[in-house]
């Protein structure tokens, strides 16, 4: 059964990255806000923060040189980052799990660095025509002698104008199946500046500014099979084996942002008057609190509760897939609220509420759509009950 207290090292861990969010991101936000820009030096000097605490690569195991913390721990952490802007938490270095097929050299080039924070990787799936579905892939790598030769192009590829390496999904091959062909997928380890490879600035967005979406061009860009991480063709196994801990951790993000909105908000209930009385005395508006704060803590639970499953070595897909549904889901709704409170001025950019309220958007979009975590849940319920 899960035991829903946490521990004193939890609270520890949780109330830790509070502060350093508190202290080192919130000073910062109207301003990336409003420039669209993380100051190099500044983003230097949060990720040596990081490195001084001893929380870089806080969801590696402590055998790589990572913080060895179990699920639920790192879920706490992502919920605290969560309140902060992406731009500036994007420097608390928390590389992608993936990178724990690395294996000989690989190790030593890419896994080691990312944990402890000295290299930066990104994570690259999305094409301008294959969002969802990722097998509709057209980024092609064909074989020459031990080499591949890649064309194609990514986007939408989130904060990869920091990456030194990017993981990158590419089409390999096909096979047929009994529902017509299906391409193969490999995933390779690029190294920013190797020959044919560009990395530029993607789209300007409404939702986390300075947080950058980038677009990723091969033109006959050579990459050595050494560079396979994992193995030729199967890069779906470790995409399905890591990617889990994306979704978890946007539901965990969503979470502390709410939380974060609901604590600005709920002391201005009580000192906003109107007709002689604080506004927080009007149903209209108490039962808005009440709503909200429910669905936050629903959101928490089911977001923990998967960590749990996951700790517990238990099957978590459904659970993973129903915490970032409803996590993203009550995100909108909670900053909505927060603005409706505060009327127009709520949508002032003198508050932070009007960026919350954008910034929610993008969640129920990246690391699979609302649509796909309800196909997901769907599919573990139907399964067992079709012959």
């Amino acid at each position: 059964m899960m035991h829903l207290g946490l521990s004193d090292e939890q609270q520890l861990i949780a109330d830790t990255v509070r502060e350093f969010v508190r202290n080192e991101i919130h000073p910062h936000e109207a301003q990336v806000d409003r420039s669209g820009e993380v100051p190099e030096e500044l983003g230097r000097h949060l990720t040596q923060t990081v490195q001084s605490m001893g929380f870089a690569g806080f969801n590696f195991p402590e055998e790589v040189g990572g913080g060895g913390l179990d699920q639920v721990s790192q879920t706490l952490v992502e919920r605290e980052l969560g309140r902060g802007s992406y731009a500036l938490t994007t420097f608390f270095p928390r590389p992608s799990g993936i990178l724990m097929a690395c294996e000989g050299e690989q190790r030593e080039r890419y896994l080691l660095p990312a944990v402890k924070g000295d290299k930066f990787d990104a994570l690259a799936l999305t094409e301008p025509n294959a969002g969802s579905d990722v097998r509709g892939m057209q980024c092609y790598a064909k074989p020459d002698g031990d080499d591949w030769i890649v064309n194609g192009s990514k986007h939408f590829i989130s904060h990869a104008n920091l990456a030194d390496f990017v993981i990158v999904f590419i089409a390999t091959g096909e096979e047929q199946t009994s529902r017509g062909p299906r391409k193969l997928i490999t995933c390779f380890l690029v190294d920013r500046g190797t020959p044919g490879f560009s990395i530029d600035k993607g789209y300007n967005s409404v939702s986390h500014r300075g947080y950058h979406n980038c677009i990723l061009s091969f033109d006959d860009c050579r990459l050595p099979s050494s560079q396979i991480l994992g193995e030729l063709h199967r890069g779906f196994d470790i995409a399905n084996q890591w990617l889990f801990g994306t979704r978890l951790a946007v539901a965990a993000n969503c979470v502390g942002r709410a939380r974060e909105c609901f604590e600005r908000t709920l002391p201005y209930t009580v000192e906003r008057e109107q007709f002689g009385q604080s506004i927080g005395k009007f149903q209209g508006v108490s039962f808005k609190l009440a709503d909200m704060i429910t669905e936050i803590d629903a959101a928490e639970w089911l977001t923990l509760a998967a960590a749990w499953r996951v700790d517990q070595g238990l099957e978590a897909n459904r659970e993973i897939a129903s915490a970032k549904l409803y996590a993203t889901e009550m995100l909108a709704r909670v900053t909505d609220e927060a603005i409706q409170i505060h009327g127009g001025m709520g949508l002032m950019d003198d508050l932070p509420f009007e960026r919350y309220w954008r910034d929610a958007r993008v969640e129920r979009i990246w690391d699979g759509t609302s649509e796909i975590q309800r196909h997901i849940i769907s599919r573990d319920l139907l399964r067992p009950l079709e012959s």
